[in-house]
This record gives C-alpha cells, structure tokens and sequence, in this order.
C-alpha cells in the first residue's frame, strides 16, 4: 500500500492518505470499523550503522500488518475499502517511533510478521521508490505460543518456522526478532533497534 503496486487495478497508496501519520493504528481512516485482537505496542529505535549507530531523529517509518485472521486492509477480499493496520510515525530526538496496534494473525505460507519501510523524513515517504530501507520483524516463539493458543492463527503457526519462511530464512531472521513481552490479557510490547546504513 506504499503506491508501488495495486489492488484490483487500482494502484493502493495508504501513504498520501489524510490522518495516515499516527500511533494508533486500529482503526480505518475512511470507515468506523476498528481492527479487533490482543493489544500489541511496536516501538522501533533507527539508528545509523554508517556513523556509529547514531540516531535517525526526523526518519518516516511506515508500518503495516495483516489483521488478526491474516487478511490486509486495501488488498483482501471483502476489506478493500479498509485501510486499517498502518500508520505513519516520525522518529523522536532519539530515533524512536512506537504504534499502537494488535497482535498480527499468522497465515498459510509465512512466518507471523509486521513489515516496515524507513523513509530519510516525511516530506520524502510519499511513494515506496523513496524508502532507504524495507524490513519486516517478528516476535520471540514464546509471545506467538501465548497469542496464538487463543486465535485461529495457531494451526498455521504451528507447520511454518523461521527458517522455513520464505523470507526470514535469508540468515538475517534472528536479526528481525523484536524483544516482545507482556500477556494476552493486558496486551504486548515488542522492541527492535533497527539499523539503516544511511
């Protein structure tokens, strides 16, 4: 939904949307409807690998992620006209953004992820061709054990693995893993320093 590429013959750009830089992400722009599932806050710190891992202050971070049962807003059937589940945040003095969004389902064929891509400020995170960096992240087997005995999610969860995701198992996975904890009743906290050699 970064404008790269389309939906139905409609190219799908959740970026040039009125409202799209926020922390919540729950809820759709354009309709009420509020994406439901166990509370999850993502809280990313961009830092510069080119100079000593220095803070990105003034970085975009556009975030994303399937619903509960695995479908996206502006892609799957029957919530085209949703735009739920993503969100713009602009990173703090200390190269921080944080989203308050839900658990992410995990459906057939891949590992339970959340993808991201970095923008060098938002005046540029306009269309996908301007990211520095795109990356997804994942969450320690123990949260997705938890999260997961409670949702349809949990069938799939279990025949899939990190190294067997497609995209995971480039040998940079474990690098991907978010610090996560919490409870499914009082919702989760997943952490992750990302690094853009910038």
């Amino acid at each position: 939904g970064d404008g790269t590429n389309s939906s139905g013959g409609t190219v799908a750009n959740a970026l040039l949307l009125s409202g799209i830089v926020r922390s919540d992400i729950r809820s759709s722009l354009t309709t009420s409807t509020t994406a439901a599932g166990v509370p999850l806050t993502i809280r990313l710190k961009l830092v510069n690998t080119s100079a000593s891992c220095a803070s990105l202050a003034g970085y975009a971070v556009y975030l994303w992620h399937c619903d509960r049962d695995g479908n996206y807003s502006m892609y799957s059937t029957g919530i085209t006209n949703e735009n739920y589940l993503r969100g713009v945040q602009v990173a703090d003095a200390n190269g921080e953004v944080s989203f308050t969004t839900i658990f992410p389902g995990c459906y057939d064929g891949r590992y339970p992820h959340v993808h991201f891509e970095v923008y060098r400020s938002l005046s540029v995170a306009t269309s996908g061709n301007n990211d520095v960096k795109t990356s997804q992240l994942t969450f320690t087997p123990a949260a997705m054990a938890e999260v997961y005995a409670y949702a349809a999610s949990r069938t799939n969860y279990a025949r899939t693995s990190l190294a067997s995701d497609n995209v995971f198992s480039d040998d940079s996975g474990a690098l991907q893993i978010a610090e996560t904890s919490g409870t499914v009743s009082g919702g989760y906290t997943a952490v992750l320093q990302v690094g853009v050699a910038d």
